[in-house]
């Protein structure tokens, strides 16, 4: 690819003259006032800054290969952090535990990533595995590349609990919205708001200095449910709560808004339990299968490891371009 074409796919002139208004906001002697406004514009301002010299440095074919990726991320909000919530489905502990697993997959992807990963909150399971967790993913790209692992996740094994050694299927379900600063469009009546607090575990999770900080959102209309835990006081933790409870109902929003699109165009659209968007066999033989792209890897276990890059790029390729 020439570097006059790749400069037209990334927007380059497009990319320096945001560059330029960011820079003229940032002159400004007030800009620093409204702090949720100036983080995000400062965060998009060292991400723009970082493409446009990655680009005007690229000499090599096989830079202007590197940078190519970046064309995937086309999603109007694919540049932000993302918010990632984690649901075992039914069967107890064998749930559980795969929710588990899929958690730490996908911590584990965005740690060879850099990313930086905070554990809103993680609810254990009864004997293993957790019920749920909710996880803040931040760094270039984060909602660009963890969006398509959004959706139910089927696992087919011999159970480790099943002393009959019989297979079992389990399901997952994730969530994975895009983190804002500020979200504007969104009003919350706290009239609307169940608002409970319960023992957490320490700062950052750990089994000490145990306090009666933890707060659980319940948002009544839309039945949207929000548990805060990582932060020191009850009240940080009721603000990053309805934080993401707004999140979550921006991005509920956005969902309906698709749909409605999709059902003019005469696309059919579901979120059913039973449509998984990804299948994790273990036994009797070993395959992971995304059934949105069709792409495949027969290693499981370097999947459930965090390598996700091929199930990424397929997406992307197939819902970005």
């Amino acid at each position: 690819m020439e570097k006059d074409e790749l400069a037209k796919l990334l927007k380059i002139d497009e990319k320096k003259e945001e560059l330029k208004s960011i820079e003229d906001r940032m002159s400004e002697s007030d800009f620093w006032s409204d702090r949720d406004n100036s983080s995000t514009l400062s965060s998009r301002y060292n991400y723009l800054l970082g493409l446009v010299r990655k680009f005007e440095n690229a000499v090599s074919r096989e830079d202007l290969e590197l940078l190519k990726k970046e064309t995937l991320y086309s999603g109007e909000y694919d540049n932000n952090d993302a918010i990632i919530s984690i649901h075992s489905g039914a069967g107890g502990t064998e749930a559980q535990d795969w929710a588990e697993m899929i958690m730490r997959m996908l911590m584990r992807y965005a740690q060879k990533n850099k990313y930086e990963v905070v554990i809103f909150e993680k609810s254990p399971g009864e004997e293993a595995g957790i019920k749920s967790a909710t996880l803040g993913v931040r760094g270039p790209n984060a909602y660009g590349n963890s969006k398509s692992e959004g959706g139910v996740h089927r696992l087919v094994r011999i159970s480790p609990y099943d002393a009959d050694k019989a297979r079992h299927t389990s399901f997952a379900l994730v969530e994975v919205v895009p983190e804002f600063e500020e979200v504007k469009d969104v009003e919350i009546d706290e009239k609307d708001l169940k608002i409970d607090t319960f023992h957490s575990s320490g700062h950052g999770g750990q089994s000490v200095n145990t306090t009666n900080s933890a707060v659980r959102v319940t948002h009544l209309p839309s039945r949207i449910v929000v548990t805060v835990q990582n932060e020191r006081s009850q009240l940080q933790n009721k603000e990053t709560a309805i934080k993401i409870l707004k999140v979550k109902l921006l991005a509920r929003q956005l969902e309906q808004k698709k749909e409605e699109e999709a059902k003019i165009k005469g696309e059919h659209i579901s979120a059913e339990w039973g449509n998984q968007i990804r299948s994790y066999i273990l036994q009797p033989y070993q395959l992971v299968r995304d059934h949105r792209t069709g792409y495949e890897q027969t290693n499981p276990q370097v999947v459930l490891n965090g390598d996700l890059d091929g199930f990424i790029s397929a997406y992307l390729k197939k819902f970005n371009s």
